[in-house]
């Protein structure tokens, strides 16, 4: 398996979604930084979810 390193400008929502159109998966944090201390998944996190071309790995801070 080969793995890529790159450093992409943009909101990270959109650079992600657009990156697991050739992924196998992408893994991201559980939570943001926000103040919703309740809050389960940060909002990058849910707008991947949302959004990618491939299976989402959730994982907690």
């Amino acid at each position: 398996m080969e793995l890529h390193h790159e450093v992409v400008r943009g909101h990270p929502v959109d650079v992600l979604t657009q990156a697991s159109e050739h992924a196998l998966g992408l893994v991201v944090g559980s939570r943001g930084r926000g103040g919703f201390t309740g809050m389960v998944l940060g909002s990058v996190s849910q707008g991947v979810l949302h959004h990618a071309r491939c299976p989402v790995i959730t994982v907690p801070a």
